[in-house]
Parts: structure tokens; C-alpha cells; sequence
């Protein structure tokens, strides 16, 4: 009999290339945005996360400075995202334009129509065991976060 350790470590690596599998198969939705995947990734965090400054939108994308300059450079010219001035004038934060939102919006909408449709695929006693899990991932992408 498979100790919890062993028990564990099985789930985890099923995890691992489920949730690896999941993120590639919907990515591919993403591909509709017209957006590289790295100005979606940091579009994502300006608007779901708010304004940062380029070095905070950098430290969150795990990317060095000038890749993302880049990266809003990009977004800005797309009217996607802007520079704003704060009123200490020292600093510049990016945010999310309206446009920037509707793009999100949008995919998130796509995201979630495929997943359903994927859903409705699967057999009834598949979903029943899928329903709640989201909360489940949060909490374990939390666990793993603290401790990485």
C-alpha cells in the first residue's frame, strides 16, 4: 500500500501535466486576442490587477526591465494600455486602457465557452467531480506561492 508521501507525490505530478495540458489547450483560444502571449499575459495583470508601476509589471511577469518597456511599448501602441503620471510626478504606472478591458474581457469569454464546450463533452459523473475544484486550485496555487 502507497504511503501519503507516495500518495502525494502521484498527485502532484498528475496536477502538474493536467494543469500544463489545460493552460496549452486553452492558450490556444488566446491566439484569437491577436496579442503575443507575453503583452496578454501583462495586459492580464494591469487589468485584473490594477495599475503598477513597469518594474512591478515586470517583477509579476517575471521579466527583466527592458523586456517589458517592450512588451507596454507594445500594448501602448495598440491602445491597449497607458502611461499615467501620479501626482508625485516621480514615478509612472501603467494601466489597462478601456480597449485594454474589452480585450480581456473578450478572451476571458472565449476561455470560458471552450471550457464549457469541453465540459459538455465529458460524462456527467466527470463534471459532478470537477464542480468546485476551482476554488480548490486557488488555494493550492496559494500554497504553492507561499513557499516558492
Amino acid at each position: 500500500m502507497a504511503g501519503a508521501a507516495e500518495r502525494d507525490g502521484a498527485t502532484a505530478t498528475e496536477l502538474n501535466s493536467g494543469a500544463i495540458h489545460l493552460l496549452r489547450a486553452v492558450r490556444r483560444v488566446d491566439r484569437d486576442s491577436g496579442l503575443p502571449p507575453g503583452q496578454l499575459s501583462a495586459l492580464s495583470v494591469l487589468v485584473f490587477g490594477g495599475p503598477l508601476t513597469l518594474g512591478a509589471l515586470a517583477a509579476a511577469e517575471e521579466v527583466a526591465g527592458p523586456t517589458m518597456t517592450r512588451i507596454v511599448d507594445g500594448l501602448v501602441a495598440r491602445g491597449l494600455a497607458e502611461r499615467q503620471r501620479p501626482a508625485d510626478r516621480r514615478t509612472v504606472l501603467v494601466a489597462a486602457t478601456s480597449a485594454g478591458r474589452r480585450v480581456m474581457r473578450d478572451g476571458r469569454r472565449r476561455r470560458v465557452e471552450a471550457l464549457e464546450a469541453a465540459l459538455a463533452a465529458l460524462p456527467a459523473a466527470d463534471r459532478r467531480r470537477l464542480r468546485g475544484v476551482g476554488p480548490l486550485l486557488e488555494r493550492l496555487a496559494a500554497e504553492v506561492r507561499a513557499r516558492t
